[in-house]
């Protein structure tokens, strides 16, 4: 294998709680499966589509037309599935940002690495999430879904996050992210993905061991 020389990361789930277990436990909460609820609130989040919240991070429709939608969809299915409230009741769990991987991240950056953000975001969260992290020292380019209209899991904003890179192959980079399918997309285009979970140990030592 080719030495990594840029290290990619996601957002929410790696540098943040998820956002995904969030919506389990509202489902749960509310007496419907966690993964209707995710599915309803978020949509099918291995594929790129239509759902309201897919045009939301593609930054298509505003967060107020993708919640109107979005609770017309669980209404439908019987499922109170206002993202509203989904976001309210994860104020009960673990909130903030991830101190070991902004440490770590700062770590790889200083080692002279390439660092890269590519989230899956919303116009309207986009000032409060850089808010949350150093953005601008952690990562030398920021590829948020919104701006660029192109979201995980399209390879497009994968191969856009290597032209701002420029000059780094896809098998020169690693990537890390709390979603199977957005680690499965970058690994077919030869990048080496790292699927990250609640517990960051594993991702931080597998992070270590390719470096």
């Amino acid at each position: 294998m080719r030495p990594v020389r840029a290290v990619l990361f996601d957002f929410g789930g790696v540098f943040t709680p998820s956002p995904f277990d969030g919506a389990r436990a509202y489902g749960a909460s509310i007496g419907a499966s966690p993964e209707h609820v995710l599915e309803l609130v978020f949509g099918p989040y291995h594929d790129d589509t239509d759902h309201p919240w897919h045009r939301l991070e593609r930054g298509e429709v505003t967060l107020a037309d993708a919640r109107a939608a979005i609770v017309e969809l669980g209404r439908a299915a019987g499922v109170d599935a206002d993202p509203f409230k989904l976001f309210a009741s994860m104020a009960n769990g673990p909130r903030g940002a991830y101190d070991a991987m902004i440490e770590r991240a700062r770590a790889v950056r200083s080692r002279g690495y390439r660092t890269a953000l590519v989230t899956n975001n919303i116009v309207e969260y986009r000032e409060s999430w850089r808010k949350m992290v150093p953005a601008d020292e952690l990562f030398e380019v920021i590829v948020d879904s919104s701006a660029v209209r192109m979201r995980k899991p399209n390879p497009a904003i994968f191969r856009h996050t290597l032209e701002l890179l420029g000059g780094v192959a896809a098998e020169e980079c690693l990537f890390l992210d709390d979603a199977a399918s957005n680690v499965e997309a970058a690994e077919k285009l030869g990048i080496r993905g790292v699927l990250v979970k609640s517990d960051l140990a594993d991702a931080l030592a597998a992070l270590d061991a390719l470096l």
